[in-house]
């Protein structure tokens, strides 16, 4: 079994992906794993338009052709009219896992009272998780990392602590983090020795 973490990243924007601005959110996730993840990893990175079709083709490509085993979005989750995201992301789903939207929002509620507009949703597709981030840095960096005090002290856990063991249960690789990003969080019946 590889070990090492295939991840793709889907950056959602219309403006992004035609060239009218510079797209933030794959350098901002590439720099994010580069600070947590203490185990091997790679990625895949696709930045397309706000298009259902093209969304749900690009997260099956990654799933099913590439083999990613964790594939997040960023983009395309709020009320607007072209946000898709969230109906791509469920129409190529086999399971819906609400817990993350459901953190996503309350994380994010700390910060800004409109992350009640946010839809984020998280599914498994066969053995693949796949994530929708918001579409801002710093709100996806929030996100991930939950919401820490003035001395760095978790006050509400991010998502990211969930995703490592949920890999682990959809047969994906064993998932290291650096405990002063965002601590892994595992049943001591799933923990390995530390590599």
């Amino acid at each position: 079994m590889n070990d090492e973490l295939l991840i793709g990243l889907v950056s959602i924007s219309d403006r992004a992906s035609s060239g009218v601005y510079e797209d933030k959110g794959i350098p901002a996730l590439r720099e994010w794993f580069g600070q947590a993840l203490s185990s091997p990893w790679r990625m895949e990175t696709r930045l397309i338009p706000d298009q259902q079709a093209t969304i749900e083709q690009t997260l099956i490509e990654l799933c099913d052709v590439v083999g990613c085993d964790l594939v997040l979005t960023t983009g395309g989750t709020g009320p607007a009219v072209r946000d898709v995201t969230p109906e791509a992301t469920l129409a190529v789903a086999h399971k819906v896992m609400p817990g993350f939207g459901e953190q996503m929002r309350q994380i994010s509620l700390n910060f800004v009272p409109t992350a009640i507009l946010s839809r984020q949703v998280a599914v498994i597709r066969g053995q693949s998780l796949i994530l929708n981030l918001p579409g801002q840095p710093k709100s996806i960096k929030e996100t991930l990392e939950g919401v820490k005090d003035a001395d760095g002290k978790q006050i509400v856990p991010g998502i990211f602590a969930a995703v490592p063991y949920c890999l682990d249960l959809i047969g994906g690789p064993y998932v290291e983090t650096h405990a002063a990003v965002v601590k892994a969080f595992r049943p001591k019946s799933a923990m390995r020795p530390p590599s």
